[in-house]
């Protein structure tokens, strides 16, 4: 089976390529700059049919666009949601038709914790996120009859690149809120989750958004002593 992957070359994207190709998948890697099959915008670039792909996996995305919402200027509002949102739908819509004609078809969307709980400083990041959310569930609502499944992933604190590069002191200010196992996800475990959704065991498995953020979204303050839990 053949499976499109965007996003490609990021910590994330390069994960989920190589868990899909020791799965036996035949990958199709989609990024803004090579190396990639196809060298594509999804802010500008139009995107060709892709009939062919019968798992896609929507996993490029902008993390850097920082702006309260009282600051935040137009431009870079439509800036994210055409990349992470817009994007995202022109590249599952390309993939449908193709599955749609088989009657089979495996989406699985990036989105992240952000979308769910909101991200102080990037309005228009945890608007796009959410916005996914809804895609991805009228997508599986359209096509639960036709052997088409359509998932969200909310990651949180992913060990990245981008992210292990972030000065000490923003790791160290953000991490007992967004790591309460006390370290980031590692890139392999997303991939692991993607790779589970788009096996035959998940085939039941759809409309969902799924969190793998170590807890990030578990409220784990206690009234107790501290300590008290053991």
């Amino acid at each position: 089976m053949r499976a499109l992957v965007t996003g490609s070359n990021g910590g994330i994207g390069t994960a989920l390529v190589q868990r899909l190709r020791d799965d036996g998948f035949d990958v199709v890697t989609l990024d803004v700059a090579p190396p990639a099959d196809l060298v594509l915008d999804l802010e500008r670039d139009d995107v060709p049919a892709l009939d062919d792909a019968d798992v896609c996996v929507s996993n490029a995305g902008l993390t850097t666009i920082l702006s309260p919402a009282h600051r935040m200027s137009r431009e870079k509002w439509e800036r994210d949601l055409a990349v992470n949102l817009s994007g995202s739908f022109r590249v599952v819509q390309a993939c449908l038709g193709g599955m749609r004609a088989r009657g089979f078809g495996r989406v699985v969307v990036m989105s992240s914790v952000s979308g769910a709980f909101g991200a102080p400083g990037q309005v228009a990041y945890a608007a796009s996120k959410a916005g996914l959310v809804g895609m991805v569930r009228t997508i599986a609502a359209e096509n639960v009859r036709r052997g088409i499944t359509a998932n969200a992933v909310l990651p949180g604190m992913i060990g990245t690149p981008a992210a292990l590069g972030m000065p000490a002191e923003v790791v160290d200010r953000i991490g007992g809120r967004l790591m309460p196992m006390g370290r980031m996800g590692h890139p392999e475990e997303v991939a692991a989750l993607v790779a589970f959704l788009v096996s035959p065991a998940a085939a039941y498995i759809t409309g969902q958004a799924i969190g793998i953020d170590g807890g990030a979204a578990l409220n784990t303050v206690s009234l107790g002593r501290p300590g008290a839990d053991g």
